[in-house]
């Protein structure tokens, strides 16, 4: 009986590892393509540019910052993106929001 019970806490505890190890690539992952959003955004690639205004809008990834969302959401929108375009009037509607968040 013995054995059964070291041999689930050696399971549980590899499995735990294997999860942080996972968690830990993941994020790494998310960091670097933030990184690459923001290259390319600056290339003025306007797919990237929507993406980063939303994770900025979203805090995802990146700290929440109101006026980073609304700069690539303008850059955006003035390259073309139609989508961009509706979110950045969406986004300038609710602006009371963003600044009610930081108070």
């Amino acid at each position: 009986m013995k054995n059964i019970e070291i041999y689930i806490i050696i399971i549980v505890v590899i499995a735990m590892i294997w999860l942080i190890l996972d968690t830990i690539r993941y994020y790494r992952g998310e960091k670097r393509k933030v990184k690459n959003l923001h290259r390319f955004a600056k290339e003025g690639e306007i797919e990237a540019q929507s993406k980063l205004a939303h994770r900025y809008k979203e805090g995802n990834m990146v700290k929440q910052d109101c006026k980073k969302a609304a700069f690539w959401y303008q850059k955006a929108a003035f390259n073309g993106d139609i989508s961009a375009r509706g979110y950045l009037e969406e986004f300038l509607h609710n602006s009371q929001r963003c600044k009610e968040k930081k108070l």
